[in-house]
This record gives C-alpha cells, structure tokens and sequence, in this order.
C-alpha cells in the first residue's frame, strides 16, 4: 500500500514540475495541435537543435518545415549555413 502511495506523490510531482515549464502561450499553442510535433522530420529537427547550440539545418528540413507547416519557436538560419546533405 505505502508504494501506491508514493508512487502516486512521484506522478504528482512530475505533473507539477512538467506543467510549470511552459508559458501561457506555448500551452495555447501546443493544445491547438493534436501532437507534439508535425512529423517525424520536425522531431528529428528539434532534437537536434536544442536551445544554446547553431542550428543545424539541411534544405530538406527547410523544404519540410514549409511543406508540414512546423510550429514551435521558429529558428531563423542564413542560407550559409544549411547544411548539404
């Protein structure tokens, strides 16, 4: 009975300290979509450019971004530094 317990506090706490990262205008914007992100391309992308580091794009994650319609923070890239792959 004391795991159920705790284990019930631990999902309490990990609700909280998720839900507390995300402004008001990030929830709106993720509750208008019904995933995450818009395809497999754009979670590819965004794992790989986290916050802090250059952007690492290629012209097929551009090509995608505009073709799927990406949401999220956009990261702005020069043409300079699209990657060819």
């Amino acid at each position: 009975m004391r795991s159920v317990i705790q284990r019930g506090w631990v999902l309490v706490g990990v609700v909280l300290l998720s839900g507390a990262c995300a402004t008001s205008q990030e929830w709106q914007e993720w509750a208008s979509h019904s995933s995450h992100f818009a395809s497999g391309q754009h979670m590819d992308f965004s794992l790989r450019n986290t916050q802090g580091k250059p952007v690492k794009a290629t012209r097929s994650d551009v090509a995608a971004a505009r073709a799927e319609n990406w949401w999220g923070q956009a990261l702005t890239v020069q043409s300079e530094q699209i990657l060819e792959r």
